[in-house]
């Protein structure tokens, strides 16, 4: 998960023609800032509601209500709002860059870099811009853009936290893991706080084969932000690839109370209590981590492992011919148990 910004509430231009309806509009966009800085969104929404009956083509009443609604979870509704606002003033950056967020959240990565196109276009230097742009990038898989989207964020600000954060992250999935190493280095500089920053340092530090740095890292991540399933999941990995099951399978507990949805988490889980001997508990999860995602072949194929230990030889034979169909391929060992099996059925 890359970090996107969001941008501050605005008050109206000093420059702006006073008539009495724009000055009540003002009055109201004023005291609806002021409710929203307290939490108070509904107050702050019927401020704005008062702004917009009073001056219609007032773009920052309209735009701040996006806000509010966006705050509230009215999605549709913030979006409403700010597609009136930049209608209003068509080169409003602010409108345009909060609709990119929500475009983003949505998973419509094309449309939110439409808008952060078009926020650049109009303030090319607002790093929160080029930070959001790359992080929309980077979900699109395209990390040499989004790399030199926060490289240019870092040297607007190099003071933009979640920017080396994430140039971090996407160094991290390239697979350059010193880069990554001192690009989170450098936000933990700057806020020691950040448990995103841990938590990619830990995932670099674990992919360049320190799995007893990474654990310190997820450690601090956990510490700072206990509910983030994936820093559990991801130091439970470690755990598992230290041989160290029974810590892993604790990992994977917390994560599941996180997040019962992560078919993942369910199978690494059951590879464990495969490592422990404990097939009964591995099959369990392997089915519901099919439930949850019944397309994963390596699922298939390790419930198939349990299964042999168990000697349920036609059942293994079912998951892995299921395996083999969805692309995936046996391990040796694997092969070896089955072999095994068949020539000891064979045999009888």
């Amino acid at each position: 998960m890359l970090l996107i910004l969001v941008t501050t509430l605005m008050s109206f231009d000093d420059t702006t023609a006073q008539t009495s309806r724009t000055s009540s509009a003002r009055s109201y966009v004023e005291r609806g800032n002021s409710w929203l800085k307290k939490g108070e969104i509904e107050r702050a929404i019927a401020d704005y509601d008062l702004a917009i009956a009073f001056d219609s083509g007032a773009a920052i009443a309209w735009r701040n209500r996006g806000v509010a609604r966006q705050m509230k979870g009215d999605l549709a509704g913030a979006l409403s709002d700010y597609a009136r606002a930049t209608e209003l003033n068509p080169r409003y950056a602010d409108a345009y860059l909060d609709r990119g967020v929500i475009r983003y959240s949505e998973g419509q990565y094309d449309a939110a870099i439409s808008d952060f196109n078009k926020a650049i276009e109009i303030n090319p230097r607002d790093a929160t811009a080029w930070n959001n742009r790359g992080s929309t990038r980077g979900e699109q898989g395209n990390y040499d853009a989004a790399i030199a989207d926060f490289t240019q964020a870092i040297k607007l600000d190099s003071r933009n936290v979640e920017a080396w954060v994430n140039r971090c992250s996407v160094r991290y999935r390239q697979g350059t893991y010193d880069a990554a190493i001192a690009d989170c280095d450098r936000a933990l500089k700057l806020n020691p706080r950040h448990a995103f920053a841990w938590y990619y340092r830990g995932l670099a530090r674990q992919g360049k084969g320190d799995p007893d740095d990474a654990i310190v890292d997820f450690d601090r991540a956990i510490t700072l932000d206990p509910q983030q399933a994936y820093f559990y999941f991801n130091r439970g990995g470690v755990w598992y690839q230290k041989g160290e099951f029974g810590r892993a399978i604790i990992d994977f507990d917390h994560t599941l109370a996180l997040d019962r949805n992560l078919a993942e988490a369910w199978s690494h889980r059951g590879l464990a209590w495969v490592a422990k001997q404990d097939y009964s508990r591995a099959i369990a999860d392997f089915d519901m981590a099919l439930k949850f995602n019944p397309g994963l072949p390596d699922v298939h194929c390790n419930r198939g492992v349990a299964r042999l230990y168990q000697g349920k030889l036609e059942e293994a034979e079912a998951d892995f011919g299921r395996c083999r169909e969805l692309g995936g391929v046996l391990k040796p060992e694997a092969e070896r148990l089955w072999r095994e099996a068949r020539r000891k059925r064979t045999a009888k």
